[in-house]
């Protein structure tokens, strides 16, 4: 497949988590490992960002700034134009970053003690937010399916029920299964947690890196009895490279809601953003709509292939069916190793640094996340490790 998407980048020297601090973050030697783990791209940004990055840059002033009319109205027309989503400039308030939103958000709706329900395999900071500001994690484990993983909607209303938790951390769609919620999946979590008085926090920001014909369904798309309890986060990162240039968008239709959130940002001093960040994000949505559908069609054939050559070189380890992200969700329990083996045998057969399943919960032991944002040579290199365990 001819792509540009295919040139090689050496990301070495640069500060790259993924490439320079395997040994920090996962105490391996990664001289002669294939970094798939961090979640981000091996792809530069479009073009059109690095254009306005280079512009901003050569006016040469950085001082205090604030988010313009052009900010506000890029998200708003993107949202509008890509998933029929129509949102209120009134909804949006802005952090550095997904996770430390959630993460105040969780202090903020919260008390010490509290229960945090999360649905496993879960992307591993919410268990990391939950734990560390002194609540309880609340496990309602999905259901494996040969069609893809599903709610357990009848442990959810036991849960509820039983535990009171105030908060539901949402990830749509969900990392590290790839699944998009469909709208009656989320008009049946939204009645339970109505009727519960739980308010939902989802993280959507992931909601553009869709398979082809999928269709993304937000919280905010549901019917507006349920917009008092509901806490939709979105970001232009992980759609367009953009992670350290870390901008994130909280929208809460809720006002009150909304003024104490505002509040606990000003008492922690978030109240100035970087103009970098601004920047990119503008350009991302304003001008990155044919860049994203060309990213899009690469990923989908990355899938494909990887999926097929997995099948043949390791027919011991499948697939997760999924409707979105970047990510494969690897079932690795038919070697039956322990997850300690299971990454050994990775790093010194294999020659692979994937993410650890055990790192997303009980339901991820046995599992692998597998980064398939990256050109199709690694992906090449991945399989032909992955053949090497047998």
């Amino acid at each position: 497949m001819t792509s540009h998407f295919n040139a090689i980048i050496d990301r070495h020297n640069t500060g790259s988590v993924k490439w320079d601090f395997i040994d920090r973050y996962l105490q391996l030697d990664g001289s002669e490992l294939l970094p798939m783990w961090v979640s981000d791209f091996d792809f530069p940004c479009p073009p059109e960002v690095q254009q306005a990055l280079h512009q901003r840059v050569d006016h040469g002033v950085f001082g205090y700034s604030e988010r313009d009319d052009a900010y506000y109205q890029a998200a708003i027309d993107w949202f509008a134009k890509r998933h029929d989503l129509p949102l209120r400039r009134e909804w949006f308030t802005s952090i550095e970053g997904v996770v430390p939103g959630l993460a105040m958000l969780i202090q903020l709706l919260s008390k010490p003690g509290d229960g945090v329900v999360v649905q496993g395999p879960y992307y591993g900071s919410f268990a990391k937010i939950v734990t560390m500001n002194g609540r309880e994690v609340i496990e309602n484990p999905l259901l494996e399916t040969p069609q893809g993983y599903r709610i357990d909607f009848d442990q959810l209303a036991a849960c509820l029920a039983q535990r009171k938790p105030p908060l539901l951390l949402l990830c749509n769609p969900h990392n590290p299964t790839g699944r998009c919620w469909r709208r009656e999946e989320l008009e049946r979590l939204m009645a339970l947690c109505h009727a519960h008085d739980v308010t939902v926090i989802s993280d959507e920001i992931w909601a553009d890196l869709l398979l082809p014909g999928e269709t993304f369904t937000s919280v905010l798309h549901l019917d507006e009895e349920y917009r008092e309890r509901v806490i939709a986060a979105t970001s232009a990162s992980k759609t367009f490279g953009l992670s350290s240039l870390r901008i994130s968008n909280f929208l809460i239709p809720n006002a009150r809601l909304r003024q104490a959130f505002v509040d606990r940002l000003n008492a922690h001093g978030l109240d100035v953003f970087n103009v970098l960040s601004m920047t990119a994000a503008t350009a991302a949505y304003q001008r990155g709509a044919a860049w994203l559908d060309e990213l899009l069609d690469y990923l989908a054939e990355n899938r494909r292939w990887f999926e097929q050559a997995l099948a043949a070189a390791a027919p011991w380890c499948t697939m997760t069916q999924a409707e979105g992200t970047y990510l494969a969700w690897l079932d690795c329990r038919a070697l039956g190793l322990n997850d300690a083996d299971l990454q050994q045998a990775l790093v010194a057969v294999a020659k692979l640094a994937p993410s650890m399943g055990s790192g997303f919960g009980p339901q991820g032991s046995g599992f692998i996340r597998i980064n398939l944002g990256c050109p199709r040579r690694y992906l090449e290199r991945a399989v032909d490790g992955l053949a090497r365990l047998k």
